[in-house]
Formats: structure tokens, C-alpha cells, sequence
């Protein structure tokens, strides 16, 4: 992010505070940055890691905001803030996301089929897509968000299964799912569920959607040589990334009839990593979900 002391910083996903704890070090005292989340539960716990590392005035140097990023303009211009020098974008799960059953993300252990990233600011559970859903916009989610080519059987057998009982439980759909599979893919390297909750994730979140919308939200609120900073863990969420940063390094490209263009015309953003960053094999060792990551970076012209 190449932060200077007294820069000003935006982490779009809190989540435990890693990387806004960085961040403030970064930036020093007379730096500020603002930090948000969707789980009231991730900003309490990353206000007590903040204090415990920093003391009380750590907490001086930052403005935790309770908020789907997506809302990012909005709430930056509330609080008067025109640009900033940086913004991080980490698009991975929260590490108690994964390992509350609770939550509901994860079938590696009993849990309600949630996944909702805040129950305060949402309703739609997975839960509820898997038993009001049509099979057709079922097979659509599930092959469009986690890229499953045996999308129809699951699609199927999810609604087979759903008129004699009501599925409720992480355990219940990974069943489903693993016996969707044939006898002989089932014991590949990746469980048969794993893309099928992945969809289910990414629908209840709207994900996509609001990544697509906050990146350009994102760059007009970058200073001058400010970075933008995003790293993904799956296909969709690169693609996503790579292609917007892609449109924002291209000239104008009206035809020549076009006399008053309004279009730009000049490149908004100069792409850092001609390849995306990808951890190392001592990162892997260390954080093995870290295995998937991605990293783009680009500077504000």
C-alpha cells in the first residue's frame, strides 16, 4: 500500500484487525485510518486487539464503522472525507467464520445453514435458498457462484430431498451434496461440497455484486498516487478484479466521429503486479488457507 506517516487508509474488510492494526503503524499518529465491517461481533473483538497492542489512544487513530463496504462513498462522505492515500480490499472469511459452527459456513461441522457475514444487517440465509428456490435458479446459483459442473444433480437432489424434510443443517446439504456426486469423484482434493457452499455464500452475500460496485467507488476516492489494494481467494472475485483494473489503464476508446466524448481521456490507474501476487511456500506452510490468494495492486494516476 506504500503508506506514509499522517496518510489516511481505508481496510474494507476489517474482519479481526490484522491488517488494520498494520495499517495504524503504518500511518502513525497524525495518519488515520477507517475500517469496516458487517459483524458487530469482528469490530468488537478488533477494538479489543487494538487497545491491547496500541493502548486506548491506538483506538485515537481509527474509525471502525459498522458497514457492508459497498456503502463505502456514503459513509466516507459523512465523515467528511474526500480521499484517502490507500484501500485494502482482503475478500477471505474471517477466521471465526469458519471455525463457529454457528455461522453456518463451514460442513466441517454440525451447524444452521446460515452463512449470513452479519445477521444484523441481513435476513436471507442459505437456509432459506435451499428450500424456497426453484430448482432451475438453484442449478443457476450453484454453477454460476461455485462453478459446478454437476450442478443440475445437486439442484435436483436438493429439491428431491427437501419435500420430505426441511434442510436446515451444514451437515444435512454436505450430505446431499457428497452423495450427488458419483462413487468415484467423491474422495477427490476438495471435498464434493466445497463449491456448492461457495455459491450458497456468495448468493446470501450478494458478494459480487458488491464488489463490482464498490471498486469504482473505491478509485474515486484514491488520492493521487494513492493504491488500491485487493486480494481474492477464488476465480470470480479475481476475474472480477482483474478485468475492472484492466478498463481503468486504457485510453479513451471513442470512434473518431465522436467529436465531445465524455468519456475519459486519459488512464485512471496504473496496474503494479502485471501478474497477480500469489503467497510463497513459507506462507502456505504458516497459513495454509492463504494457499488460494491472490494479490492485484494498482496506483491512482
Amino acid at each position: 500500500m506504500n503508506l506514509q506517516k499522517g496518510d489516511r487508509a481505508i481496510d474494507g474488510t476489517l474482519g479481526l484487525g490484522g491488517h488494520t492494526m498494520d495499517m495504524i503503524e503504518a500511518v502513525g499518529p497524525k495518519g488515520h485510518v477507517y475500517s469496516f465491517d458487517q459483524d458487530l461481533e469482528h469490530l468488537e473483538i478488533a477494538k479489543q486487539r487494538i487497545v491491547e497492542k496500541f493502548g486506548k489512544d491506538g483506538l485515537k487513530s481509527v474509525t471502525l464503522i459498522h458497514a457492508n463496504f459497498v456503502d463505502m462513498a456514503e459513509k466516507m462522505k459523512e465523515l467528511k472525507v474526500a480521499e484517502v492515500n490507500g484501500i485494502l480490499f482482503d475478500l477471505g472469511l474471517a477466521l471465526p467464520h469458519l471455525t463457529r459452527a454457528e455461522r453456518g459456513f463451514s460442513f466441517q461441522q454440525e451447524g444452521p445453514l446460515d452463512m449470513r457475514m452479519s445477521r444484523e444487517l441481513s435476513d436471507l440465509t442459505a437456509a432459506d435458498i435451499v428450500n424456497t428456490y426453484s430448482e432451475k435458479d438453484l442449478a443457476d446459483i450453484i454453477f454460476e457462484f461455485g462453478e459446478e459442473r454437476l450442478s443440475r444433480k445437486i439442484a435436483h437432489m436438493i429439491v428431491e430431498c427437501r419435500l420430505k424434510e426441511r434442510i436446515t443443517t451444514t451437515k444435512q446439504l454436505e450430505d446431499l451434496v457428497f452423495h450427488a456426486y458419483p462413487p468415484q469423484l467423491r474422495h477427490g482434493k476438495s471435498h464434493p461440497a466445497t463449491k456448492t457452499f461457495q455459491a450458497l455464500r456468495i448468493a446470501v452475500n450478494h458478494e459480487l455484486d458488491v464488489l463490482e460496485n464498490v471498486l469504482p467507488q473505491a478509485v474515486s476516492l484514491l488520492a493521487l498516487r494513492g493504491r488500491l489494494v485487493a486480494i481474492s481467494y477464488h476465480s470470480l472475485e479475481d476475474r472480477i478484479v482483474k478485468h475492472f483494473l484492466r478498463s481503468q489503464t486504457k485510453d479513451c476508446i471513442c470512434p473518431p466521429e465522436v467529436m465531445r466524448c465524455e468519456c475519459r481521456t486519459k488512464p485512471v490507474l496504473e496496474v503494479l503486479t502485471k501478474s497477480p501476487v500469489l503467497p510463497t511456500d513459507e506462507e502456505t506452510r504458516e497459513n495454509p488457507r492463504s494457499r488460494s490468494a491472490k494479490m492485484r495492486v494498482a496506483e491512482k494516476l
